[in-house]
């Protein structure tokens, strides 16, 4: 009878009591009485039990705890034990290309990634004040710190942040613009072929005919420049999963993404473990993150690749050197104003086999513009930074460019379909 006490006892306390403390009472011998220091163990597991709300709020801050470290993990590499931040495995300080540690701001709900934003702060290993922030369901912004975006950085500001001045400015003769920003507003560095695209009017015109204009010279389409992406990127993919790569980690970047066209085939594809799209354009990222919502397939909790969204500059990728696998820019490379550097960078940033696939025009698709710019501008050519876009004359012109990026001329192929669509494969 006193053993069928004993059990009952231990069952009552086992809800609230450690594991230990209720198998140091069941195991001690029963006997016709309890004595004393029987009695007085039980009183005092009584006593050492936690109280019901400190339980459910014990819980709840592990719960809690879990979660983050869950959307760590998931944003980027191992969050490290008991710790709230992590170091994403790819993104890195645009200046020093040194790993960001990165960490979730504010109170985390339940639902995480797929229901609500969480606000994201990244800051640089080797410089704690070089701060980047973003949001989970809009973008991460690795164009500039924190402390730039604030204002207390000198340098000029970009037009990104004067929509109505940026698409005013998009349809001014060349030779007024930089004359124009510099006299109206103190501050404004006006780059054409980058700025432009920083126009909502623009933005949202891109996959509503701006797009399909280019079948005009001699582009084949998305779905087929897709596969024709997929299938050149298939070898360094295999390549880094047959090497041991069990965590599936491979990494493609759809540079200059505009409004996700090429991102959200590269997710829905399920051919990679993680798409990082990036654009200069804070407009572009929007109207992107916006279609990436309304799309069922890529909304669904079912979707196997991570998709990220950043801000950033080409000729200063914020990645580190030797990370990504494969690298894809659609009719982009026209639209960097530093077009050698941005091509260095591209090779930094892939891995040794990893592959580059870019579509741009030749120059001739843009005669009629770069004529009326020079006709304006008094019968001479205009400088680079105030062109429309960059004027690529020829194949050998866009060869010479890429290997003296770095990639060896072997391992460059160009063709050009139609009139003047250039289709560039690279493997570094």
């Amino acid at each position: 009878m006193m053993m069928t006490r004993s059990v009952f006892v231990a069952v009552f306390i086992s809800s609230a009591a450690p594991l230990c403390q209720v198998l140091a009472f069941v195991i001690t011998p029963c006997k016709s009485s309890y004595p004393s220091s029987i009695t007085e163990r039980f009183v005092s597991v009584i006593e050492d039990a936690p109280d019901a709300t400190n339980v459910e709020s014990s819980m709840n801050d592990m719960e809690r705890r879990r979660l983050k470290q869950s959307l760590l993990s998931r944003f980027g590499g191992d969050a490290p034990a008991n710790t709230s931040y992590s170091f994403d495995p790819i993104l890195a300080d645009p200046m020093t290309k040194e790993p960001l540690r990165a960490s979730f701001v504010g109170p985390i709900l339940s639902g995480g990634l797929t229901r609500s934003g969480v606000r994201l702060s990244l800051t640089s290993v080797t410089n704690a004040d070089r701060i980047f922030e973003g949001r989970t369901d809009t973008y991460i912004n690795l164009l500039e710190p924190v402390s730039v975006i604030d204002g207390t950085d000198d340098e000029k500001s970009t037009t990104a942040i004067n929509p109505i001045l940026s698409s005013l400015l998009a349809f001014t003769p060349p030779p007024l613009r930089s004359i124009i920003a510099d006299a109206t507003v103190s501050n404004l560095d006006y780059i054409p072929m980058r700025d432009l695209f920083t126009s909502p009017q623009v933005s949202f015109a891109y996959e509503r005919g701006w797009r399909q204009g280019f079948a005009a010279a001699g582009f084949p389409g998305p779905d087929k420049e897709f596969e024709l992406a997929n299938e050149y990127f298939a070898p360094s993919i295999d390549r880094k999963r047959k090497g041991g790569n069990t965590n599936k980690n491979d990494v493609l970047i759809d540079m200059s993404c505009a409004t996700g066209l090429f991102s959200r085939r590269f997710v829905k594809s399920k051919l990679y473990s993680r798409v990082i799209a990036c654009d200069y354009s804070d407009s572009m990222l929007t109207e992107a993150r916006r279609r990436i919502q309304a799309d069922p397939e890529i909304a669904s909790s079912s979707s196997t690749t991570r998709l990220d969204l950043v801000r950033c500059d080409v000729a200063k990728i914020p990645m580190r050197s030797d990370s990504v696998d494969a690298f894809h820019a659609g009719a982009a490379m026209h639209c960097w104003p530093e077009i050698e550097l941005s091509l260095k960078e591209i090779y930094r940033v892939l891995v040794p086999g990893g592959r580059y696939f870019a579509t741009t025009f030749l120059s001739n698709y843009f005669a009629g513009v770069a004529g009326a710019e020079k006709t304006v501008n008094g019968g001479t050519d205009v400088p680079v930074n105030v062109q429309a876009f960059q004027y690529f004359p020829s194949v050998k012109y866009l060869r010479d460019l890429l290997i003296d990026a770095g990639f060896e001329e072997p391992n460059v192929n160009i063709e050009v379909l139609g009139r003047a669509c250039v289709v560039m494969r690279c493997e570094k």
